[in-house]
């Protein structure tokens, strides 16, 4: 028995690092190349910045923060369709994320945001600008805009976290579950687990273009991409405190609000995530029912993104 036991887990033992090395092969032969550039932003440091469309001219520039896990190639599809429909727009990778080095610890909303303000000062672009966040994003939307006001032309939150639900009872477990599976994804993309993986549907569960999309596979099973995005979860409730001490939207700012999956069921959810479309003077509701919290941000449903970016800048009507 002890026999077959150990033939047994000598089996899985060789299976598994057939796995890994099978995984890095695939992963060194599609390391993707670099779009973009690499700006410093002081100190010695640099991010990865990805600007695209045509010049700036009388629109604002959008600049797309992406949410956890997720970095410039989120966007490659939500830009694409941008682009096409006239407007700038930036994507960038925080700290430790995607191209762009690491940056000093902790990776709470105060560093990261003020790692953002110093890339839009060295990026030579223009605002006040249409502020674009997904997901966990949000917190950091509202810490960017409370600091910087006067850079804020209007916000679209994209099936976003909000700072004030975050600081609620009721948002408490899935903070814990997801800061819990976030660590689980460290590991396995720091043992190589993910490699094999990259090329499957869990790469890409977004729909992106070519280009980004290949950025997205390679960072799915990068550990210090992943790491890094763990470490940022993992100080959710400081971020969402830290956001939540600056001050709320101004009223007057255009405020959209897009959001992805059906709304039955989900009502309180999604007055939470409408709420700051709500308070504003001039908001913008979106419950994209046919899309997934990740595909909102892909080929399929970019068009609504671009729909709430034209309401904020004034060139569209809300729905």
């Amino acid at each position: 028995m002890l026999k077959f036991v150990g033939r047994a887990l000598a089996g899985f033992a060789l299976l598994l690092l057939s796995f890994i090395a099978a995984g890095g092969l695939m992963s060194a032969a599609s390391h993707p190349v670099l779009r973009g550039r690499m700006v410093d932003i002081g100190e010695g440091r640099q991010l990865r910045l990805v600007c695209e469309g045509p010049s700036q001219g009388e629109r604002p520039l959008v600049w797309l923060e992406a949410g956890a896990f997720g970095f410039a190639a989120d966007w490659g599809a939500t830009q694409d369709a941008l682009s096409a429909a006239g407007w700038r727009s930036c994507a960038y990778d925080r700290a430790g994320m995607g191209f762009s080095p690491p940056g000093p610890a902790p990776r709470d909303g105060l560093a990261i945001v003020s790692d953002f303000e110093k890339l839009v000062a060295a990026s030579g672009e223009k605002g006040p600008f249409i502020l674009v966040g997904h997901s966990m994003a949000g917190l950091r939307l509202r810490e960017y805009a409370g600091r910087n006001p006067r850079q804020v032309a209007g916000l679209v939150l994209v099936d976003a976290a909000t700072a004030d639900a975050s600081e609620t009872e009721a948002f408490k477990p899935f903070i814990k579950a997801f800061t819990a599976a976030s660590r689980w994804a460290a590991r396995g993309a720091s043992l190589g687990l993910f490699k094999p993986l990259a090329h499957t549907g869990l790469g890409d569960k977004i729909g992106l273009p070519p280009a980004a999309q290949a950025e997205k596979r390679w960072a799915f099973a990068n550990g210090r991409h992943n790491r890094t995005a763990a470490a940022e979860v993992a100080l959710w409730p400081q971020s969402a405190q830290q956001a939540v001490a600056e001050p709320a939207y101004d009223p007057a700012w255009p405020v959209a609000v897009v959001t992805a999956g059906p709304v039955k069921g989900r009502e309180r959810r999604k007055a939470m995530q409408s709420a700051p479309a709500e308070r504003s003077k001039r908001g913008y509701v979106d419950h994209v029912e046919a899309a997934s919290h990740t595909r909102l941000l892909g080929e399929s449903f970019a068009g609504h993104i671009v729909k709430a970016v034209e309401f904020v800048g004034g060139t569209g009507k809300g729905g």
